[in-house]
Formats: structure tokens, C-alpha cells, sequence
């Protein structure tokens, strides 16, 4: 899966993302709204990720699903 077919069923996804990056709250998830650059800048402010690490993490995951 790609991050444009996410984007598009964003609200049949959330519970897996929410699920996966447990620290982000529903106000994250609101503000995130199925764009990817907002989801890395959270995961850095919530996980202390650099920014490489938390696209990687998010396109892992994506990947996989």
C-alpha cells in the first residue's frame, strides 16, 4: 500500500496507525488528518525520532499493511 491510498481511507486506518504509534493522541490524529509529513513531525515530537527514522518507521509500516 502506498501513502496516497492510505490518505484515501484515511478513517479505515487510523485504528491500525493508532494501534502501531500508541503515544500520538486523538487531538495528533486529528491534527495528522492522512498527511504523512504531519504524522513524522509527531512521531519526532512524541518519540524523539529524527526525521529519517520516523519516515522510515511510517513507510515500514504503511508497507506492510
Amino acid at each position: 500500500m502506498n501513502w496516497d491510498t492510505l490518505k484515501g481511507k484515511w478513517q479505515q486506518f487510523t485504528g491500525q496507525l493508532k494501534s502501531k504509534w500508541g503515544k500520538l493522541t486523538d487531538d495528533d490524529w486529528t491534527f495528522v488528518g492522512g498527511k504523512k509529513d504531519a504524522l513524522v513531525g509527531k512521531l519526532q515530537e512524541r518519540y524523539g525520532h529524527n526525521k529519517d527514522q520516523a519516515e522510515k518507521e511510517v513507510d515500514d509500516f504503511i508497507t506492510g499493511l
